[in-house]
């Protein structure tokens, strides 16, 4: 399930707006093809996901926290800390600095827990993602710092239906039930 963009042109796939070849400007005679390749100077661009992290982060209660985020996509949707991985970043540092940024809480352990593929969808344009989700555990669990321009809520607790129905990305609910389910396992 992709989310819709908040406002503007309807989303197009990140292969299909490459309407001409951006070293050379010609046409792109296949739009959307995987991958694109420049006819009259041989670029060639792949289009691989993106790599992103989110932490499951529990408290000592086993209680997990969940965020819910100040902007689109999901603005008001519930979701786990996490981002992108940056250039040069390990998937580690990444969650790492993620965390941190949007919690000021630090990771004391982090271990894999899955990955999963998703959709990012922002400013009229998707790309394809691979997530990562990691069992994470902090210093401390209080207090909970948000990132303003990023989070608007934060909660400590065992998702039910009615948070998991209102999930931002349809990653982090497979990877929280995921969870739920060795947990009761």
């Amino acid at each position: 399930m992709d989310l819709p963009p908040a406002a503007g042109p309807p989303a197009q796939r990140i292969e299909d707006a490459f309407a001409f070849c951006p070293r050379c400007a010609a046409p792109n005679l296949t739009p959307g093809s995987i991958p694109f390749r420049c006819g009259s100077c041989g670029l060639a661009i792949y289009f691989g996901p993106v790599a992103a992290v989110g932490a499951l982060i529990l408290d000592e209660e086993g209680r997990l926290l969940l965020v819910r985020r100040a902007r689109d996509p999901g603005m008001h949707q519930w979701g786990l800390p996490g981002g992108f991985v940056d250039q040069g970043e390990t998937a580690e540092q990444a969650l790492r600095r993620e965390v941190l940024e949007e919690t000021q809480l630090t990771l004391v352990q982090s271990e894999l827990l899955t990955t999963g593929p998703n959709r990012y969808t922002h400013t009229g344009a998707t790309a394809d993602v691979l997530d990562l989700f990691y069992l994470c555990r902090v210093k401390s669990t209080q207090p909970v710092i948000l990132a303003p321009s990023e989070l608007c809520e934060y909660r400590w607790c065992v998702p039910g239906a009615d948070i998991l129905g209102n999930m931002a990305f349809p990653s982090n609910r497979k990877a929280i039930e995921l969870w739920l389910s060795q947990r009761e396992g």
